[in-house]
């Protein structure tokens, strides 16, 4: 078996890369996580603009998705990169290219170094669209700056770890805010970070319960938690992000626009999809006692009662915003 040279010494070659290797080594499976890039142009309400101004904002939110799953995937690689130890210790992680030796030094170098080139070009070129868009690639570089610090040390502080996953969302649809540009909301901050928080903790319990006592030698900060612990934070987490989004339906300033414009009270309609967002809440976390969803959030995608509920969310949103003028 030949061997090649690694961030921590000897890293073994075991087989030929594939392109499901490099799709795994980048996890494009998990970039689905950027589409909530474009939560601001929705909700920003948007699909109402002409047509030629919807297709140029609507362009450059695509370019700005783009630049994020880059740097998802420049982030993945460093990550499998600096873990590369731990996670050939893990029953599911081993197999990643990295930790299973089919991914050479040289070629994960030069797969970072491509990535990063795409990210800076699609961050430059949404700006030189719209120069008002300036906030969009100081956006990314903040989201990159905050992956580099959580891969390198932040991921083993104890609850700082599920705070800089949350942190990482609200970045992402604050860039899509910025990339239109339109106003960002504190709503759909404080509606992104609780449900970025209550997502990481699910995964921190999953981890901890399918480790059991070698959870330090896969993840150095899952032995500082406890399942009764991380219970409470995600009951918690949960209680927010519901309270949140509900109180966003009734009292954000875009509600005017989700109603009749020619009343002077107009009906929060938005607040019938509350029951989507309760029940996508509940089945993700009844998935993550049930089934490995907790551990390996894409999973969820293989569930179609969420994928269902979620996808009715979205058309709900829409329409709402679209039928404004009605």
């Amino acid at each position: 078996m030949e061997s090649r040279g690694s961030a921590s010494g000897v890293l073994p070659v075991t087989g030929r890369l594939s392109l499901r290797d490099l799709s795994h080594a980048v996890r494009t499976r998990q970039w689905a996580k950027n589409l909530i890039i474009f939560a601001g142009f929705v909700f920003a309400g948007r699909l109402r603009a002409p047509l030629p101004i919807l297709w140029s904002e609507l362009s450059r939110v695509l370019l700005a998705f783009f630049c994020f799953c880059a740097l998802s995937g420049f982030a993945y690689l460093i990550n499998d990169w600096v873990d590369v130890e731990r996670d050939r210790l893990h029953p599911i992680k081993k197999s990643r290219p990295l930790a299973a030796g089919r991914m050479r030094k040289h070629t994960a170098i030069a797969l970072i170094v491509l990535l990063f080139a795409m990210a800076v070009l699609t961050a430059f070129v949404v700006w030189r669209l719209e120069p008002a868009a300036i906030g969009f690639p100081i956006a990314a570089m903040l989201y990159l700056a905050l992956t580099l610090a959580y891969s390198t040390f932040l991921k083993h502080e104890v609850i700082v770890d599920v705070l800089c996953i949350a942190a990482g969302f609200v970045l992402r649809v604050a860039a899509g805010c910025l990339a239109i540009p339109v106003r960002i909301s504190e709503w759909i901050i404080f509606c992104t970070f609780t449900l970025a928080l209550f997502i990481a903790l699910c995964k921190r319990r999953a981890e901890l319960l399918e480790m059991g006592e070698q959870s330090a030698e896969t993840r150095r900060v899952l032995p500082l938690y406890t399942v009764p612990m991380l219970d409470t934070f995600i009951s918690i987490a949960a209680g927010l992000t519901i309270t949140a989004y509900s109180l966003y339906t009734f009292t954000a300033s875009h509600t005017a626009v989700l109603g009749s414009v020619e009343s002077s009270a107009p009906f929060p309609f938005l607040m019938t999809t509350i029951p989507f967002v309760v029940y996508g809440i509940f089945r993700y976390w009844l998935l993550a006692h049930s089934s490995p969803v907790g551990g390996e959030p894409e999973q969820m995608l293989r569930d179609w009662p969420l994928v269902l509920n979620v996808i009715l969310w979205s058309l709900l949103v829409a329409a709402l915003t679209m039928l404004a003028r009605l």
